[in-house]
């Protein structure tokens, strides 16, 4: 929960743990515009003296060791990567407050937050030694072995600040990504900072000259400000990661014929079905499968209209019922042990008009025209954006949202730095390991909703030719889910669209008709069967 209160009319109070130091840095900007100042809580946060005692506790669920065989590099490998690091920009230890890095550094997971296996938790890790800041309680004697064996302390959540005032008391130079380490660990630095400077520069003790984060010389220590260094490392996926999604794939695409089987049957049967019954019978249909832990996002699950709404939540009470003569858009995913899933597929139970269809069709080849996409190394992702966006432009269309995310192995459904979108300002080039979605869609507003998801991971590609001595590179699917083909406009589509939606249908049953028996099976052979120009 964010905190902010207006005092006197002429000032907002913030918790500094809540707000990273540039989103503070962010708001102060704006607000001085309007005559506010913004002012720091320090202490207690009114809010919690409010709730006193019925304030919800803090989870405290068991953490996990993330297994070598789905890690895929042992944390002593990863810590001596990133303590090079650490040397090559003359920083002294590095203090990491993002969730997923934690995790990942660590290989370690938690269920502190819905849908992604993370723990509340700090990470400080120096040239010659690591410290974990989390709660006691939730470590178990595997987890505090297996961090012994890395040689990483342990330490209390709370007493982060503490660790970072001691440090800097003994010229620590910290390197601090200020996107989203919180305004409260560093403010909490450069004051420590000021007053380490203020005891020994008069005395001409400083050895450590740096510049600061506006490239002014400043006598002592000032810290390392950058982007960590471990959101790139984690981007880019190892083979165990890369089978684990692989596998978690496959089972996860049986799951969903046996839902969509079930689905189609109870449509056809005139069974009334709300939205929310619909998320809670795939969620099912999920759990049952080998490795499942969650959700990996609230499902997306919108019948007519409401598929036109992009982030839409169904809710028991207010959600539609699923309507057999509109579009269905049901956007989910999962985590399992090994790997973590986003796909999203639109269908028609009855008979698409011929707007749905050409709407559908030219969402289908932006879709298939960025999965074939081509394209030379240190190339960022907005430059592929329009591959998707093309052939919805050709008749004045778009949509109001990026063509693709990065997603975790086993972690967050979203992740950077990379990404695929229109937004110029990620200028991450794509590489060889990193799992991007490709969802290109359209939405017709009170009307419907399209879009089309599988997840896909960069490759070299073997390009007849290396113009400039570099790689190409390249797609390779993890998703393989049939696209509905009734719903596609035959006469928009070329005969090489038609043999990359014939030849992904073709793999399709061979990966997933081993995995499926009875009904599910046959559901699946009827839709992957082949289709041909008229």
């Amino acid at each position: 929960m964010m905190f902010c209160l207006l005092v006197a009319e002429s000032a907002l109070i913030l918790d500094q743990f809540l707000f990273s130091h540039d989103a503070a840095k962010e708001l102060k900007e704006a607000i001085s515009k309007k005559n506010l100042e913004l002012v720091y809580l320090y202490d207690l946060n009114p809010v919690d003296e409010i709730w006193k005692e019925s304030r919800p506790k803090p989870p405290n669920n068991p953490i996990r060791v993330h297994d070598m065989k789905y890690a895929g590099l042992d944390v002593a490998s990863k810590l001596s990567s990133l303590r090079a690091e650490l040397v090559g920009t003359g920083a002294s230890a590095i203090v990491i407050s993002m969730l997923d890095e934690v995790a990942w550094l660590l290989n370690l997971r938690g269920s502190d937050v819905p849908h992604s296996p993370v723990m509340y938790a700090y990470l400080i890790v120096e040239v010659d030694g690591a410290k974990l800041f989390v709660d006691n309680s939730k470590v178990t004697k595997e987890v505090m072995d297996h961090l012994k064996n890395a040689s990483v302390e342990l330490r209390p959540y709370d007493s982060i600040l503490s660790e970072i005032r001691r440090l800097a008391a003994q010229g620590a130079q910290l390197w601090l990504d200020t996107s989203s380490v919180n305004a409260a660990i560093v403010e909490t630095y450069k004051s420590a900072l000021d007053k380490y400077r203020s005891n020994l520069g008069s005395k001409g003790k400083i050895k450590n000259k740096r510049y600061d984060e506006s490239n002014g010389l400043s006598e002592g220590p000032s810290g390392v400000y950058m982007r960590s260094p471990i959101s790139l490392a984690k981007a880019l996926k190892n083979p165990a990661e890369l089978e684990g999604m692989q596998n978690c794939h496959l089972r996860d695409a049986a799951a969903l014929a046996q839902f969509w089987c079930w689905l189609e049957e109870e449509i056809h049967n005139n069974v009334e079905l709300t939205e929310v019954d619909v998320a809670d019978k795939l969620l099912e249909f999920r759990a049952k499968k080998e490795g499942f832990l969650d959700t990996s996002f609230d499902t997306i699950s919108g019948s007519g209209a409401n598929g036109a709404i992009i982030h839409y939540r169904a809710e028991i009470g207010s959600c539609s019922v699923v309507d057999p003569n509109k579009l269905f858009l049901l956007d989910s995913g999962a985590q399992y042990i090994d790997g973590t899933t986003d796909i999203t597929r639109t269908v028609h139970f009855g008979e698409p008009t011929a707007r749905e269809k050409e709407c559908f069709t030219r969402v289908l080849k932006g879709h298939i025209a960025l999965d074939q996409a081509v394209f030379p190394e240190n190339t960022p992702g907005f430059v592929l954006d329009a591959f998707a966006r093309s052939s919805l432009w050709k008749i004045g269309l778009d949509y109001r949202h990026g063509t693709g995310h990065g997603v975790g192995a086993a972690l967050n459904v979203h992740e950077g730095p990379q990404s695929i979108s229109y937004r110029y300002r990620n200028t991450t080039p794509l590489q060889k390991g990193m799992i991007v979605s490709n969802e290109p869609g359209y939405y017709e507003d009170h009307a419907f909703g399209i879009r089309i998801e599988n997840l896909l991971h960069v490759q070299e590609i073997n390009t007849p030719n290396r113009y400039g001595g570099i790689e190409y590179l390249g797609f390779e699917k993890l998703t393989f889910f049939p696209i509905q083909a009734k719903l596609v406009d035959i006469s928009l589509i070329s005969d090489d669209e038609i043999e990359w939606l014939n030849n992904y249908h073709s793999q399709v049953w061979e990966k997933v008709s081993p995995l499926v028996e009875g009904s599910a099976r046959q559901w699946l052979w009827n839709n992957t069967r082949v289709i041909h120009k008229q």
